[in-house]
């Protein structure tokens, strides 16, 4: 079992810029992928970015990509992925959602694999116009 806690997120104005923080406890070791959902009023939730544990290979949505920039924090943990940041900048209205930390773990032997995914309560962002 993976817990995510989520903290960040507000009211910010356009232009703005905001920082997510997000910090997994639990069986971190068989977590090999972390990242960041937001899911608008009316939407459905999207993937915003996401980083890889071994490699630390990042994804971004295109919509923030060269404004947001996910980052792990390896003082916390420097083998397993146990805490990400999400720094959003030049922020517009339309990156107001609230946003879901995500976490997706891979264990058990070859012979029987499983593949979970975790998620935070939510954060929310507010840009004003």
């Amino acid at each position: 079992q993976v817990q995510l806690l989520e903290s960040g997120g507000g009211l910010v104005q356009a232009g703005g810029s905001l920082r997510l923080s997000c910090e997994a406890s639990g069986s971190i070791f068989s977590i090999n992928a972390m990242g960041w959902y937001r899911q608008a009023p009316g939407k459905q939730r999207e993937l915003v970015a996401s980083i890889t544990s071994r490699s630390s290979m990042t994804n971004y949505a295109y919509s923030v990509k060269g404004r947001f920039v996910i980052s792990r924090d390896n003082t916390k943990n420097p083998v397993y992925l146990q805490a990400v940041y999400l720094e959003m900048n030049s922020l517009k209205p339309e990156d107001t959602a609230v946003y879901y930390c995500h976490a997706h773990e891979l264990g058990g032997p070859i012979e029987a694999p499983y593949a979970r995914d975790y998620w935070g309560k939510g954060t929310l962002v507010t840009v004003s116009s």
